[in-house]
């Protein structure tokens, strides 16, 4: 027992530095790549040129990014992990919707970890159309995962039946992706400075007023479905609102609203 746990240790800790050594070698390349892009162009600049300034060869390049364009954009695969973890690792009870948010803030936090660096990435991107459609490319992964997930919690059989729960999903994803970009980009052309994910968070709470919170309800655990985030109740001439933690702000003033209107 004591063999197994002593081999253990050292394992683990080799797979972190190992880890570590990883990003530190595609950050280096991505800082070497977009330097030359931004001072010699990106149709000047060669692989052999980013790997010599980023003091690798040619073959530890390629074992990073397959093409130069994607040399610039190095979290993107890292990201995609984390999210994907965040989906699995979901209390059922929560709403899908809001799961997806919360996938979708560990992209924002990619961009937000390094400003300066995501600010000037920004700025190739606009002047480099390959270099912006494989951004583009990249944040077409996020949606595809988030539409997933969302579909995997209606029925099967639903859009069959008249259900809208199909089409809410893939609705949904593309907004939320949607709003996320909208508030990255107004976040980049500010030179990064703010509270973006305050932002980010607000836009979510768009959402959700839009989008509701039926989306997948019969798939969801019973208690999860019929628990309301916000109870109203009138008394008299006062109107006394009950909310649970995770409610939204906007999802409070949905439901007092209701309330007034049916007073």
């Amino acid at each position: 027992m004591s063999q197994s746990v002593k081999t253990d240790v050292p394992e683990t800790a080799n797979g972190r530095r190992a880890a570590a050594q990883r990003r530190r070698v595609r950050q280096d390349i991505a800082s070497a790549a977009m330097h030359l892009f931004a001072t010699q162009g990106y149709e000047a600049t060669t692989v052999d040129e980013i790997a010599a300034t980023a003091g690798v060869a040619r073959r530890t390049f390629f074992r990073h990014f397959r093409s130069k364009e994607e040399a610039i954009f190095p979290d993107h695969d890292d990201t995609l992990v984390r999210v994907q973890a965040v989906l699995d690792s979901a209390d059922p009870r929560e709403h899908p919707l809001d799961t997806v948010c919360r996938g979708i803030t560990e992209v924002l936090r990619m961009y937000a970890y390094m400003p300066a660096v995501s600010v000037e990435r920004y700025r190739l991107t606009r002047e480099v159309p390959t270099l912006r459609e494989r951004e583009i490319a990249s944040v077409a992964r996020y949606e595809r995962l988030f539409t997933r997930y969302l579909l995997g919690h209606f029925d099967e059989g639903a859009q069959r039946d008249g259900d809208d729960d199909p089409l809410l999903a893939e609705v949904a994803a593309s907004a939320v992706v949607a709003a996320h970009n909208h508030v990255l980009r107004r976040w980049l052309r500010a030179d990064g400075k703010g509270d973006v994910e305050a932002q980010l968070n607000h836009a979510f709470d768009v959402i959700k007023a839009t989008f509701g919170t039926g989306i997948g309800a019969a798939r969801i655990p019973r208690r999860a479905a019929v628990e309301p985030r916000a109870t109203v109740s009138r008394q008299g001439e006062v109107v006394v609102a009950v909310a649970r933690t995770d409610a939204s702000p906007a999802q409070i003033l949905r439901s007092i609203e209701d309330a007034l209107r049916k007073a």
